[in-house]
């Protein structure tokens, strides 16, 4: 995964403002949606949205009770994702 520091961050999200996302990532040599991502950073949390090459904002930010509630929602998503796998090889298997 490449990596873009700060400066080039805020200036492709200024490109984008004036020439439109779709043009100043195919410019840039951006994937689109990773610019859109730059773009929704910066409404969310303004000045500070592109810190260094990394995330929006460092993990240190959130409180512990965040952390927890992400580290939920992952645990979560991947007993969803093998109970729709479950659902569909029991489906499969009534067919018969």
């Amino acid at each position: 995964m490449k990596r873009y520091d700060k400066v080039f961050k805020e200036e492709a999200v200024r490109l984008s403002d004036e020439i439109g996302p779709k043009k100043a990532a195919e410019q840039l040599g951006v994937a689109y949606y990773t610019l859109q991502e730059w773009r929704r950073r910066r409404t969310l949390h303004g000045d500070g949205a592109h810190i260094g090459s990394g995330r929006a904002y460092s993990s240190a930010d959130k409180t512990a009770r965040e952390i927890e509630l992400e580290r939920e929602i992952g645990e979560l998503r991947r007993a969803n994702e093998i109970l729709k796998d479950a659902l569909g090889f029991f489906a499969v298997d009534r067919k018969r």
